[in-house]
């Protein structure tokens, strides 16, 4: 794994990474989160399209809902595809976001009981406990093809830079 800024910003104050995302043209990391349910899920779940994870800091947040929601709406419009926002919100949380939001396209996946999915790709802000902005795409073999960690982690993801890829692999 190729090194990564250890700090991202949140209104320009810096705040510091737990380590590395994974490379581009590195096979996925393992993790495990839960479903709104309270079932867990792995990578394994989630492969054999090709896959959106995209990390939030809270659904309950402007920013974060309406990158959600945006992906939420482009999910119904790509095929063999599949978009999961993960978050260290509960999955009660989630599930009442998602059934007031009425989304239905995207997996919404709670990393707050062992912050699996931070730690492995690098984008937990320990300090805070919350996941960075951050958008993997990866293949349907499970490699990562794009990595886009947001600078500003109150700003929104470059949806263009995101879906443009995915459509280069669905």
């Amino acid at each position: 794994m190729a090194d990564q800024a250890a700090t991202v910003t949140m209104n320009g104050n810096p705040l510091p990474l737990c380590g590395p995302a994974p490379a581009v043209g590195q096979k996925a990391p393992d993790f495990e989160v839960l479903g709104n349910d309270l079932s867990p899920v792995t990578l394994k779940d989630l492969t054999g399209q090709v896959l959106v994870l995209a990390s939030v800091p809270s659904l309950d947040t402007d920013v974060c809902s309406l990158e959600a929601k945006h992906f939420n709406d482009e999910a119904a419009k790509l095929t063999n595809t599949k978009l999961a926002t993960i978050s260290m919100d509960l999955p009660f949380a989630q599930k009442r976001w998602a059934d007031e939001n009425e989304v239905s396209s995207i997996l919404t996946l709670s990393d707050h009981r062992a912050a699996s999915f931070g730690k492995a790709y690098g984008v937990l802000i320990e300090p805070l406990r919350l996941l960075a902005r951050t958008v993997f795409v990866l293949d349907k073999a499970g490699v990562v093809q794009l990595v886009h960690i947001v600078p500003e982690i109150t700003d929104e993801p470059d949806y263009e830079l995101v879906l443009n890829k995915v459509r280069e692999l669905a």
